[in-house]
């Protein structure tokens, strides 16, 4: 999985990333989504544009258009995302990650409208989770979790998860073998380096999220 499309090689979420990290042979490729002030769906993890773009404005606070010109157009939209992501492989799926839960109806609309609804499903906490389900009772969904005990049973109930999402420092062999007891694929995030990626393959689990694509193509292949 890519973190953010290949991020040491152009700067993430951006198109130039999302197709690298394809060349560099991601199965999947995860890209955060929020709303502008307009309720345009577009690939941008902070809620501010300060630490990438160089502009201390909120995301909430800018329209589509005016984010286009204060980036040069480098933040895509998600519509724009999908079409480069579908056309660029036959196969790679696309994980959706959502900080921001009142985004949910949005972007389930805009993946259903691109025709991607069958390569794409979703991660984020409990509230995020809680969101997409709400407006999509067959989406795939990757709950993302952060501390070492696990999600209550009601919460499983509810959100119906395909995937536990951990935390790379949480993904311990036990851990992993009763997410799989449960019925539970596991995926961690984010894993950077070569002994840490070959650290929890050998715990079993069934995704890993990195900033070095390339990397963990190799090491996955070796």
């Amino acid at each position: 999985m890519a973190h953010r499309g290949d991020p040491y090689r152009h700067r993430e979420n951006t198109l130039p990333s999302l197709r690298s990290a394809l060349r560099e042979g991601a199965d999947a490729v995860e890209i955060d989504v929020r709303l502008t002030r307009d309720g345009r769906p577009v690939l941008l993890h902070d809620a501010t544009l300060k630490r990438l773009w160089g502009h201390d404005r909120a995301l909430a606070e800018v329209a589509a258009d005016e984010l286009s010109a204060l980036t040069d157009g480098g933040v895509p939209a998600l519509a724009e995302a999908l079409d480069v992501l579908l056309r660029a492989s036959a196969s790679a799926r696309i994980l959706v990650d959502l900080p921001n839960p009142a985004a949910a109806r949005a972007v389930v609309a805009e993946v259903r409208a691109a025709g991607a609804a069958e390569r794409t499903y979703y991660c984020g906490g409990t509230r995020s989770a809680l969101a997409v389900r709400a407006a999509a009772p067959d989406a795939e969904i990757a709950l993302s979790w952060t501390t070492v005990a696990g999600p209550r049973p009601a919460l499983l109930d509810d959100v119906r998860p395909r995937w536990l999402n951990l935390r790379f420092g949480l993904a311990d062999e036990e851990l992993v073998t009763a997410a799989h007891a449960r019925g539970l694929l596991v995926s961690a995030w984010t894993a950077d380096t070569r002994r840490t990626m070959e650290r929890l393959l050998c715990h079993g689990v069934d995704a890993l999220t990195t900033n070095r694509i390339g990397v963990l193509r190799r090491v996955v292949d070796g």
